[in-house]
């Protein structure tokens, strides 16, 4: 029998609930922070980086805020490989992570498995949402005069230098974080990305450092309480690591 696969992740499933006025999902914040924008002129066009890996990416951000929402839980195999499974009574309303939490609904799967069954269809419908909420901005032009293409920039609201300088005073200036930022600098730094943010981020032994305390789950006094989404975090953020490292560089 052909497993059956989670269903695709579709912008149109959020008409009632409008990408301007939902809080931004894990995985938004993540790609908003991978964009970047032209060194040229303003109003150039951006690119995303680690294009190569971002589904494995997006899907553990998914995972990640299903974890910090208290809606999966993690597991193991008998021969000690992890699992995520959902959490039956605390279904997510937001429509995109809700996808995520039925596939592991249905049964408890290895977190390898969900990133690389979930992954493939959260970019657009993601960049869907950031350019709605005027984070990003899509501007169509003629490639070589003949053909038209699809371009992003980045929009006027300002939040992704928000998103950058809170995880610069996490990973530079030492500034505890919330659960939040802690996950988004972990996952930041699973997704191999890291060093392209060093004009922002100086990619030093210290910076490194803290970025792998908070990769294995160390956020601080203040998330003592989410112990069971630190530890979630910390393992989907290893299984990204271990996807990204075997996948082919294209």
């Amino acid at each position: 029998m052909t497993e059956q696969r989670p269903a695709r992740a579709a912008a149109s499933n959020d008409s009632n609930d409008s990408a301007a006025l939902r809080t931004p999902t894990l995985a938004e914040d993540l790609l908003l922070l991978l964009f970047q924008p032209s060194s040229g002129r303003q109003g150039g066009a951006g690119n995303i980086a680690g294009e190569a890996t971002l589904y494995w990416v997006l899907a553990g951000a998914v995972l990640a805020d299903l974890g910090l929402g208290g809606h999966v839980r993690t597991g193991a195999t008998r021969i000690g490989t992890m699992t995520v499974g959902a959490v039956a009574d605390n279904p997510p309303s937001d429509q995109l992570l809700r996808s995520s939490w039925e596939y592991v609904a249905r049964k408890s799967r290895s977190v390898q498995t969900v990133l690389a069954a979930t992954g493939p269809a959260l970019r657009e419908p993601l960049l869907d949402r950031l350019v709605e909420r005027g984070d990003l901005r899509r501007r169509t032009q003629k490639a070589l005069g003949l053909f038209q293409t699809s371009v992003l920039q980045e929009g006027d609201t300002g939040r992704r230098d928000v998103l950058l300088a809170e995880v610069r005073a996490v990973l530079v200036d030492g500034v505890e974080p919330t659960e939040r930022t802690a996950a988004l600098a972990a996952l930041l730094y699973g997704s191999g990305t890291l060093p392209q943010f060093d004009r922002d981020i100086p990619w030093t032994s210290p910076v490194i450092a803290r970025a792998e305390e908070l990769k294995d789950g160390s956020w601080g006094a203040d998330a003592a309480a989410k112990a069971v989404a630190r530890t979630v975090t910390a393992t989907i953020v290893n299984n990204v690591i271990i996807a990204a490292a075997v996948l082919p560089r294209g």
